[in-house]
């Protein structure tokens, strides 16, 4: 199992030297892995990131959310095309500099959508990340489809709708992706959903219910790390957190992040680390009771 971090916890900029800065501080706090979010998957020098990754020892994944530009479920099939064409950029980019999983809002466009999905919205999302998902496994790579709140998708609210997605594909390489963030506003609880997706569970996001520090909100984070041990969830787990001191702008506005909850990312990620850690440190000793 591997502990991450989302790389907006350090930096705002993901051009070549806001990756570096973001490794950097990512191994300092003590993690396995970065998260790094890859919406322009062309905007670093991808092997100035794999040498900083390499120096660092840290694994890699990368996440993102579709723009309504991009979005594959769209009525139309031009929007379509342009977000596969996207998606596959962003493997070959994550090939490139040894990531193992692509992530995120990637089977719709990240925002509030004012009408539900339609059986045609749904037939072109599951036929583009199909395809995708079959890319993917020829380079190495494990997608995930991540279940979010209501105003950032139409079509994939709770791990119950993810497994049902994730089934309907017919693909082995393609996994729920839980956010606690997302679960604590749209599921019953933080146990049940665990066990719904079961082994479709591939990827986690730890987040708190204000996108701040961990344990200062509302997540019953006791009953999620419980279900992980009972499902034996062992792949990666990577705290996500956002302030508007921090993120970029377009993705501040994305995420709806109108407020300042924390100014010193290496704090907060330290903080994280131990969090996360001791958590799974006790859930561990339940099996000595």
């Amino acid at each position: 199992m591997q502990i991450g971090c989302h790389g907006s916890v350090w930096t705002g900029q993901f051009d070549t030297a806001g990756v570096q800065l973001a490794i950097a501080k990512t191994a300092e706090a003590g993690f396995d892995l970065i998260e790094i979010p890859l919406m322009d998957p062309d905007q670093a020098d991808l092997t100035a990131v794999r040498r900083a990754l390499s120096s660092s020892g840290l694994a890699v994944t990368a996440s993102l959310g579709l723009s309504e530009h991009t979005d594959v479920s769209s009525d139309d099939p031009d929007v379509v095309a342009a977000g596969e064409n996207l998606l596959n950029r962003c493997l070959e980019a994550l090939s490139e500099i040894g990531g193992t999983h692509l992530v995120g809002v990637i089977y719709t466009a990240m925002r509030k959508y004012m009408t539900p999905a339609t059986a045609l919205n749904r037939k072109h999302s599951i036929e583009a990340i199909s395809r995708l998902a079959d890319r993917a496994a020829e380079l190495g790579i494990r997608m995930g489809v991540e279940v979010v709140n209501r105003y950032e998708s139409n079509l994939l609210n709770t791990s119950r709708q993810a497994v049902a997605y994730v089934e309907e594909t017919g693909s082995n390489n393609l996994m729920v992706h839980l956010d606690t963030y997302h679960m604590n506003i749209e599921e019953p609880d933080m146990f049940t959903p665990v066990l719904t997706a079961g082994s479709r569970l591939g990827y986690v996001h730890i987040g708190e219910s204000h996108r701040g520090y961990l344990g200062s909100g509302t997540v019953d984070f006791d009953s999620f790390f419980r279900a992980l041990a009972t499902v034996e969830y062992d792949g990666p787990i990577v705290f996500e957190s956002f302030s508007s001191a921090i993120v970029h702008p377009d993705l501040s506005n994305m995420l709806g992040i109108w407020r300042n909850l924390w100014t010193d990312g290496e704090d907060l990620g330290r903080h994280a680390n131990s969090f996360i850690r001791n958590q799974l440190a006790t859930v561990s000793s339940i099996q000595m009771h």
